[in-house]
């Protein structure tokens, strides 16, 4: 039995190492037992939250890594100057095929440096997204990319990720041919600004998609589309608009089957995605629940090969 290795930031993330590695071991007794869980992080931090909680034998293990890349750090400089940090580390491992899978719940710049300059993009993908899962009404997911990453876009960057976005979802969410919507202020081909035309053109003509046409605001949670293309900016404010919906709906003592899908630990991480490898970055709030759920993300992501068809479909 071949063993599949998830390595984890065990000090990335506002409540890092103790919601980690407690998320970790919470993961551990989910995860078939050809898994490990491997933390990567300063030992005797990750031992100490670690000796009281119990787990099975040989489910986690532990890398050395003597730095940390804080979350006010310049993403570039730090992952530059701290090879030896949590980050640094992770992305070695991966970048070695030692793990599957990276994730982790600290500073997202550095995650996207460490995705750029060790794993490197896939063909000629230019700005890889980052991808959220999108509650539907009835109990499914979308996709919507990019939600942060990349605030500026051109439409040739729009455009790869709706190819991009159509594939991880045919893979991940089992859909046999992704419905893709441009997200815009209306439903016309004409509508929206100068990048949204040029887009909404070059979508019109991409055989590899199946292109819906724009979708508004209103359409986001019905499942008009499988996967909504936007940019790094609005999909940022979007997703965290949905946080803070859960946010309110919860305080106030409301139940309900889309908006409680809309708290940050029920996915708890969001793929970073056309690259050579599995990256998963979490909230930097996260707590163990939601640390448990991006290390089950990174399951279903590593037994769906989405990277190797992303390979294949940009080759």
């Amino acid at each position: 039995m071949s063993m599949k290795r998830i390595a984890v930031d065990a000090m990335g993330g506002d409540y890092a190492p103790k919601a980690v590695v407690e998320g970790a071991v919470m993961a551990a007794s989910e995860l078939p037992e050809d898994y490990q869980i491997v933390l990567v992080g300063r030992k005797d931090a990750m031992l100490e939250v670690l000796r009281p909680l119990t787990y099975r034998a040989g489910s986690i293990e532990m890398v050395e890594a003597a730095d940390v890349i804080e979350m006010g750090e310049h993403p570039t400089r730090a992952f530059g100057q701290k090879p030896n940090s949590s980050i640094g580390v992770g992305f070695k491992l991966l970048k070695e095929g030692t793990v599957s899978a990276f994730c982790s719940a600290g500073n997202t710049g550095a995650m996207m440096v460490g995705s750029l300059f060790t794993l490197k993009t896939v063909g000629n993908i230019q700005r890889p997204p980052i991808a959220g899962y999108l509650p539907l009404k009835g109990g499914s997911y979308g996709i919507m990319l990019d939600i942060g990453a990349n605030a500026d876009c051109k439409p040739e960057v729009l455009n790869q990720f709706a190819e991009l976005g159509s594939t991880y979802a045919k893979y991940t969410l089992n859909l046999e041919n992704p419905r893709v919507g441009l997200l815009n202020i209306g439903e016309e081909e004409e509508k929206g600004n100068t990048v949204a035309q040029a887009t909404y053109q070059l979508l019109k003509n991409n055989k590899k998609i199946q292109f819906i046409g724009n979708v508004e605001g209103r359409d986001i949670f019905n499942g008009k589309a499988d996967v909504i293309v936007t940019d790094g900016f609005t999909g940022n404010i979007i997703f965290k608009m949905g946080e803070s919906m859960y946010e309110h709906a919860s305080s106030v003592g409301i139940e309900d089957e889309l908006i409680d899908r809309m708290n940050y630990e029920v996915v708890g991480g969001s793929p970073i995605i056309g690259i050579n490898g599995n990256v998963i970055v979490g909230h930097g709030i996260s707590s163990p629940t939601a640390v448990k759920n991006m290390i089950r993300l990174a399951q279903r992501q590593i037994e769906s090969q989405v990277v190797e068809k992303i390979k294949e479909a940009f080759a």
